[in-house]
């Protein structure tokens, strides 16, 4: 019988510190702690997050351990995240667990932040096929990924400018709503008719995405509004968040159909903060049973930055002997696919 595979993944790519403890590919931990400092500055302030991850780093990775009823003794590799992500926050992820791969005598495992969202589908039961496609979508991101295997991606399709979380955030701030803006407007949609007002979609060739001319367009259309009638916001908050949200996820799903138009594949997923979308989660749902797909969605604790993405990632990567020495660098960007 085969030694066991313990893997011990860290992720600290922004605001979140995360730990998690994997073994032959099922996720025994998943522990993240969330930055409240953030929250009164409207946005991720970077050297604030790195303090905060310096903070929190050891009682995660000690919670991580202790729920999966783990030894650090048993545990045959450290993975964590490489990029991309803020420099500082990568840095102090990547030198805690160069330390403890030093310090066991353990390979060392890198792994790719995007990379790491779309094998988010591959936890638990319920798998995709290869090949598959997936929707990334995050605050930084937006990307349709043919998937070919664990470890051979190829991006093609991803935003010219601005990434669907970013112009949700964004959309929330000229809103008057609190950050993290993007779940706010999510929770307002669900009151609101989607069709009540209407935004542009942009027409981009090929499967890349724009956001920026909705931004745009999302910020005349208050300004004019807001004019005629100063209370024009509170009044139909709920009929604006359903409408940009409506806006958002089409132009998602729109070019999610056309890349499985062009491939003729049928395994389709999404995942990224954004998949934690209710509106994004229904509508493509409600796609795949229109165009008989095979959908997969993360459970909610692995849209949102965890390190169960990053450990299972890593367990793929330890099967391939995919190790890296200890002087590795952190990237805050780095390209992949």
């Amino acid at each position: 019988m085969s030694k066991p595979i313990t893997i011990l993944a860290i992720e600290s790519s922004c605001d979140e510190t995360s730990a998690s403890v994997c073994k032959d590919g099922e996720i025994l931990s998943n522990i993240i702690a969330t930055q409240k400092v953030h929250e009164q500055y409207g946005g991720v302030v970077p050297e604030l997050a790195s303090r905060a991850h310096i903070q929190n780093i050891v009682p995660t990775v000690d919670a991580a351990l202790k729920t999966a009823n783990c030894q650090l003794s048993t545990i045959n590799a450290i993975a964590f995240t490489q990029s991309p992500g803020l420099i500082g926050s990568l840095l102090v992820g990547s030198q805690f667990a160069k330390s403890l791969s030093l310090s066991l005598d353990v390979p060392l495992i890198a792994v790719h932040h995007m990379q790491a969202h779309v094998l988010a589908n591959l936890i638990g039961e319920k798998k995709p096929s290869f090949p598959f496609l997936c929707l990334t979508v995050s605050g930084g991101h937006t990307q349709i990924v043919l998937c070919e295997s664990p470890l051979k991606m190829k991006v093609i399709g991803e935003t010219m400018d601005d990434a669907a979380g970013e112009a949700f955030d964004k959309s929330a701030k000229l809103l008057g709503l609190p950050y993290p803006g993007g779940p706010l407007i999510d929770k307002y949609a669900q009151a609101g008719n989607p069709n009540r007002f209407a935004f542009p979609e942009p027409q981009i060739p090929n499967l890349d995405f724009s956001f920026s001319g909705v931004k745009t367009a999302i910020l005349y259309f208050l300004q004019k509004n807001v004019t005629d009638n100063p209370d024009f916001i509170q009044q139909n908050l709920a009929y604006i968040c359903a409408s940009i949200q409506h806006r958002i996820v089409t132009i998602l799903l729109n070019k999610l159909k056309k890349a499985s138009d062009q491939t003729g594949i049928k395994d389709i997923c999404i995942a990224g903060g954004v998949s934690a979308n209710s509106g994004l989660r229904k509508s493509f749902s409600d796609m795949g049973s229109r165009y008989n797909w095979n959908v997969f969605i993360p459970k909610f604790e692995y849209c949102t930055d965890n390190a169960a993405m990053i450990a299972i990632t890593a367990y793929y990567k330890y099967l391939a002997e995919d190790f890296v020495s200890l002087s590795v660098s952190a990237s805050a960007r780095a390209e992949w696919g």
